[in-house]
């Protein structure tokens, strides 16, 4: 099978603005493989390390919210 690893990360990063918390900071309870992509694309903060959250990028939250809006608000909503 030959997964289409643009559109899960596209998936992930909009869950993680679902996720957001104080300080652009979301869980981090997503496929390790997504996140270190986001990561070297500079969307999130390194998702290694000792906190159970990550943090989104200024670009990071531009784009999640403009993704969240894509795939999860209705249109005229």
């Amino acid at each position: 099978m030959d997964i289409n690893t643009d559109a899960i990360d596209e998936v992930v990063l909009a869950l993680l603005y679902l996720n957001l918390c104080g300080e652009n900071r979301a869980w981090r309870s997503f496929d390790w493989d997504a996140l270190n992509r986001l990561h070297e694309r500079g969307l999130i903060g390194d998702p290694v390390n000792r906190a159970k959250s990550v943090w989104l990028t200024e670009e990071g939250l531009g784009e999640a919210e403009r993704l969240f809006t894509k795939y999860f608000v209705r249109p005229g909503g």
